[in-house]
């Protein structure tokens, strides 16, 4: 599988990152299974998080067994000191490792959340000391927020090493065509590359939002996304394809289990997108309806 220079940290991350949520929906069998598929597919980049249910627990025994071939991403919600730095020894534990190669701030949402982290007491100054300390590598940060909040990120935190944000042909239509600065993460992508910061795409297979509860009950839908998927081999495959194309570092993989393999078999055929093609993605896309969830966008 392609390997790609992940910023400046030194590692070339594959063009496919594993999203370990989707360990969450699975027995540890079948967990232990799909870690090791992602691994005889070359993947060598994991990502995890502790608000993905039980994840970091059934991702445990397989990192642990071959923690020099995977280089982990985590990630805290916490905004303070003292809570990044409690979640953070909670994860290694739960992970069972000693070190975490990238440790990201998780979901920023506000722009008070970004003054918070930043302020003397906050979640970055527990995670640089920690990275002091040996316990992480890298620093990183997440969002499926305002484009505008990322890149305010991108220019208050001068060692941020990674930024992880949706990139499919919805949002990128809906800022080319109509020029909507709240889905322009394609701003965010670009000033990341010149900065030399690694680029993690996220919701790269979503089609759109789910109906309402009322049309289609939770417990009714096919998939454990918070948005409806593509599921398809061949969209995915061109989902896959044109997220990588765009510049990317790694494309992340999405959060239920039954649509992993498809996304492996996609990355490892991974051999770019004509121009042309990518321009007919986003006029098909440019009506759809954006898969990033309002509540998120402030």
């Amino acid at each position: 599988m392609e390997t790609r220079d992940l910023g400046q940290t030194g590692h070339e991350s594959t063009v496919a990152t594993f999203g370990a949520i989707a360990l969450n929906w699975l027995e540890q069998e079948g967990a232990d299974q799909l870690v090791e598929l992602a691994l005889e597919r070359g993947v060598n980049h994991f990502d995890v998080a502790p608000t993905y249910g039980d994840a970091e627990l059934k991702l445990g025994p397989k990192l642990r067994q071959h923690r020099e071939e995977i280089y982990l991403g985590c990630k805290t919600q916490e905004r303070d000191y003292e809570g990044a730095r409690d979640k953070l020894e909670r994860s290694l534990d739960r992970l069972g490792v000693d070190h975490i190669d990238l440790y990201q701030i998780h979901g920023l949402e506000y722009e008070s959340e970004l003054e918070e982290i930043t302020g003397d007491d906050g979640a970055l100054a527990a995670i640089r000391d920690a990275q002091d300390e040996g316990l992480i590598g890298d620093i990183g940060l997440t969002s499926h927020g305002d484009p505008g909040l990322i890149l305010d990120a991108i220019e208050q935190i001068d060692d941020l090493a990674t930024v992880m944000f949706p990139l499919n042909p919805v949002v990128m239509a809906k800022s080319d065509g109509d020029g909507d600065s709240e889905y322009d993460y394609e701003a965010v992508l670009e000033r990341a590359n010149e900065e030399g910061i690694g680029t993690l795409g996220i919701k790269a297979f979503a089609k759109g939002s789910w109906p309402s509860t009322d049309e289609l009950p939770e417990a009714d839908r096919p998939y454990c996304n918070w948005y409806q998927p593509v599921d398809r081999p061949d969209e995915i495959r061109e989902r896959f394809d044109f997220a990588a194309s765009q510049g990317l570092t790694s494309v992340v993989s999405p959060g239920d289990p039954k649509l992993v393999a498809m996304v492996l078999d996609a990355a490892s055929r991974y051999d770019g997108m004509a121009e042309e093609t990518q321009r007919s993605l986003l006029e098909a896309a440019r009506h759809d309806e954006s898969p990033v969830p309002e509540q998120l966008h402030h």
